[in-house]
């Protein structure tokens, strides 16, 4: 048995699919069901006899407790985080909250139980903490990619408050011993991506006839990773991660935000061409750029390639391909979304 925290959000979600279709092993999934926490990302699987669901905070730590003791799971894997910058830059305070102190309480919640299992089980327990890359701060052009050993030099709020969790998570392992492991990503796209994200809003807008909004001049550049090859990642790193160490996962690809929204243009233009046989690009719309704005991620992939022989299967063109082709076909999702639809569902069905 594993706990997933966070699991009806996009990585999370995709993670828990990926799982089930990989391993044997049940799951449970503590989700606070925030904006971006969907269940509808989950609908495949939400029958699956070794799925299970329990709504809640990762900041609750008697209900991380409980659930700790009832299904004694072997490790925990945290993807529970505010994650979006423009909404940390306008509310820091809900990343500080969730990202620092839930993951703190998380931590201590998750320590408490740990200490008291038999050696065994407390010897093969993992805690497992997804971060990103962002903590790394901003590259020149000609600087080689992130590794490991970078400084955390973080940007923006939200990048800080991921910079402190994992910080945190570093000192529990060192102080307390407990057996953790953190993998910092690059940019992940893919299906269930909540559409403020440059890709599914580009694909959102384009085929509602909107501008197409590019930050600055769109040459901020940074690393594509397909979600899947981060599922499959993550997967490894529970497997044979040595503790206490930290793993790059990037997809190899450099790209700037501009080339990523051209490239989905002419995906869209292939696929749902306009009714005016224009192209979408048209659409394209420079907007002022956003504070702070880091200029460059790139990351090594060096040590999870060779430790643990990992390195991303898919290519940028066929997982954008894939993932433009999922919008195109999960129109109802993207109309629950955007219209708030799911969120009438999870007030009605948790009583809100």
């Amino acid at each position: 048995m594993i706990v997933v925290t966070g699991g009806a959000g996009f990585i999370g979600a995709n993670f828990i699919i990926d799982w089930l279709a990989a391993e044997d092993e049940p799951v449970v999934n503590l989700d606070k069901l925030t904006y971006a926490g969907n269940p509808e990302n989950l609908a495949g699987v939400v029958s699956d006899p070794r799925y299970h669901f329990a709504r809640g905070d990762i900041g609750d730590a008697e209900l991380v407790g409980r659930l700790l003791a009832e299904h004694r799971p072997r490790a925990v894997i945290n993807f529970a985080a505010e994650s979006h910058v423009d909404r940390s830059i306008h509310g820091p305070a809900d990343f500080i909250n969730t990202n620092v102190t839930g993951t703190y309480q998380l931590l201590e919640a998750v320590r408490s139980w740990w200490a008291q299992q038999p050696a065994p089980a407390r010897d093969s327990f993992r805690f497992l903490h997804i971060s990103t890359d962002e903590v790394y701060g901003s590259l020149e052009p000609n600087e080689p990619p992130f590794t490991e050993e970078h400084p955390c030099r973080p940007n923006s709020p939200y990048s800080a408050s991921k910079a402190a969790s994992d910080h945190l998570v570093r000192a529990w392992h060192h102080t307390y011993g407990l057996p953790v492991l953190t993998t910092n990503c690059s940019n992940n796209y893919g299906p269930c991506q909540f559409p403020e994200k440059l890709i599914p809003l580009i694909i959102h807008n384009a085929l509602a006839g909107k501008p197409l909004p590019v930050y600055g001049d769109g040459r901020q550049v940074r690393d594509w990773l397909y979600v899947s090859d981060h599922c499959q990642a993550i997967r490894r790193v529970l497997a044979a991660g040595r503790v206490g160490e930290i793993y790059n996962v990037g997809g190899n690809c450099e790209l700037t935000n501009l080339e990523v929204v051209r490239q989905v243009c002419a995906i869209l233009d292939e696929l749902r061409p306009r009714p005016d046989g224009r192209p979408f690009a048209e659409q394209i719309t420079h907007v002022t750029d956003r504070p702070g704005h880091d200029r460059r991620y790139a990351i090594d992939t060096g040590k999870i390639a060779r430790e643990l022989g990992w390195q991303p299967a898919e290519s940028f063109a066929g997982g954008l391909r894939k993932t433009v082709q999922w919008y195109l076909e999960n129109q109802q999702w993207v109309a629950n979304v955007t219209s708030g639809a799911y969120r009438d569902w999870v007030a009605r069905h948790y009583q809100d």
